[in-house]
């Protein structure tokens, strides 16, 4: 080799290396520049929760968990809260059942899952002792996300439970049956049974309560958000006390947080004083894609995942995985 194919090689390195210098030098200053601004530390923090989640071991749980998602005040993000934890677990790999018995079924309607007056649902499964076998459905977006859908019939439910026996427990009775049908016919058990309420403290409510073991509460970081809960934790104690004594309110999640006002700072630092470890870390915030899923009949998480509504309650769902 040359002295001049020498000299022209170690010019052409020393170039390279410039440039990368360079290359560093004007990342690092861009880095810089969008860490000063709003949307650079938000996406610089959701690039640090990502990295965070993607790192998280998930284990399944020992044996199925049943939650039922609850809170008599309307409003407040529990169906929807129901309808993307279900699917972040699911689209962890878990085995997942999301009940509905909201007679307004939009858990139904938020997973793609028909719930017409003429399909077979959670109602016939409580007054006419048909199976979770008979009526559950696939989520058609998420392999190991079921549905056991709601129809409008379950409106009337609640005067047609008074009069049946055991009314209290036939929830439960069918969910235990619908765990045994699974190992009698080899399919893989339930990691996650979620269980979505209406706005009420009725026999409905009281069902989802004897038949799960945690409650989650999702709780809305406004003015009003602990009023009325004083009533649905004494509800909550009464049924441990006559009916279900493992029942525990095992999570909290904070829901249309916005970070930008006082208020919903207060909020959750108060919630978080009443209930230190039940209270999520992850919280949900005020997110237009949340809002936008239920239209096109989806989770948020399918329907962008990408999301920062959708971040955060795959977040929550690991949490959840974690304290368990």
């Amino acid at each position: 080799m040359s002295a001049d194919d020498v000299s022209r090689e170690t010019s052409g390195a020393a170039e390279a290396a410039k440039q990368a210098a360079e290359t560093a030098e004007n990342t690092s200053v861009i880095d810089t520049v969008m860490a000063s601004s709003p949307l650079g530390a938000q996406l610089a923090d959701e690039s640090r929760r990502r990295k965070a989640l993607e790192a998280a071991d998930l284990e399944r749980p020992e044996h199925a968990r049943v939650l039922t998602v609850s809170n008599q005040k309307g409003g407040v993000g529990k169906t929807t809260s129901t309808v993307n934890i279900a699917a972040a677990l699911a689209d962890q790999g878990f085995n997942v059942l999301v009940v509905d018995i909201d007679p307004q079924g939009n858990a139904s309607t938020g997973l793609g899952v028909p719930h017409s007056a003429e399909t077979d649902s959670i109602y016939d499964v409580l007054i006419d002792d048909l199976s979770f076998a008979d009526v559950v459905a696939d989520c058609p977006d998420l392999d190991r996300l079921q549905v056991i859908p709601a129809t409008i019939h379950l409106a009337g439910a609640e005067i047609e439970l008074v009069s049946l026996v055991a009314r209290e427990q036939r929830l439960q009775r069918a969910l235990d049956q619908y765990h045994q049908y699974r190992e009698e016919n080899g399919q893989e058990r339930l990691d996650f049974v979620f269980i979505d309420c209406p706005p009420s403290l009725g026999l409905l409510t009281v069902n989802a309560l004897v038949a799960a073991k945690e409650v989650l509460i999702p709780i809305q970081c406004e003015y009003y958000a602990l009023e009325g809960l004083s009533q649905l934790l004494n509800n909550i104690n009464m049924i441990q006390k006559h009916l279900n004594p493992p029942l525990q309110v095992s999570t909290i999640l904070l829901t249309m947080y916005d970070g930008r006002t006082n208020l919903a700072s207060q909020v959750a630092e108060e919630v978080r004083e009443h209930f230190p470890e039940a209270v999520l870390n992850a919280m949900i915030p005020r997110n237009v894609r949340i809002s936008e899923a239920p239209s096109y009949q989806q989770s948020v998480i399918t329907y962008d995942r990408g999301s920062t509504g959708a971040l955060a309650y795959l977040e929550a769902a690991a949490e959840i995985v974690q304290r368990g």
